[in-house]
């Protein structure tokens, strides 16, 4: 229990803050306050109604992999060493990528950001956000735009929650995901209480891209050790 909850908490603390999930949420309350600039509670339940969107969406996500984990299990049992070693060695992969985002950046970097290609079509979508349900509805589909980006730690934490079964997986996803909304619901938060602007909370990702990057990195490439010596 220990091991997974150390697992699981740094796997899902380096997909919290990713950028692009940050970049989405802001173009969802800019959305909002355009459409509303006298309803700042609006923008509070619109960011609370696009994160519980995410939230649920995500956990979507997370059964179909362990599911897909499931229906192969009889392999993973005989192969589960190779298979456990195929997961640390793809979050040290990310971890790879993702430092090497802090060092030589490029937006829509493979595997870590959202492609260049789909930041319009997810741009146009949003801009159609005008109410808190209109958030909640929009932000399923749009979760779809996240999956480059976000996907692979949760794949991580998937495969290695499988082994539980999908009902004995449900609460460390449930537990995953309330950590990778935290910096939604604490941007929301922000704007809504007057602490910050939308266009400043965009403007300090944009500061500090290299280094969300570089944090995301070195926690996914100790997780990738740590389970590749058995530290964890």
């Amino acid at each position: 229990m220990p091991t997974n909850f150390l697992k699981i908490t740094t796997l899902a603390l380096a997909d919290s803050i990713n950028p692009c999930a940050i970049a989405v949420l802001t173009m969802v309350l800019m959305s909002i306050l355009i459409q509303n600039p006298d309803k700042r509670k609006k923008v509070l339940y619109a960011g609370i109604a696009f994160t519980a969107s995410v939230y649920v969406g995500y956990l979507f996500y997370g059964l179909i992999i362990i599911q897909f984990f499931n229906t192969f299990a009889e392999i993973l049992r005989q192969n589960s060493g190779l298979i456990y070693n195929g997961l640390a060695i793809l979050a040290m992969i990310m971890g790879a990528l993702n430092i090497k985002d802090y060092f030589m950046y490029k937006p829509g970097s493979f595997a870590t950001e959202m492609p260049i290609w789909m930041r319009p079509k997810v741009k146009r979508i949003i801009n159609k956000i005008t109410s808190p349900r209109g958030a909640f509805i929009i932000g399923f589909l749009v979760t779809i735009f996240l999956l480059p980006c976000t996907i692979g730690p949760y794949i991580v934490a998937s495969g290695l929650l499988a082994e539980l079964g999908t009902i004995g997986a449900i609460p460390w996803l449930l537990y995953y995901n309330l950590i990778f909304i935290l910096p939604m619901i604490g941007i929301t938060i922000l704007v809504f209480g007057g602490f910050a602007m939308v266009d400043e909370v965009s403007g300090w990702k944009e500061r500090n891209i290299r280094r969300l990057h570089l944090i995301a990195g070195i926690l996914l490439f100790l997780v990738g050790i740590g389970l590749l010596r058995g530290w964890l």
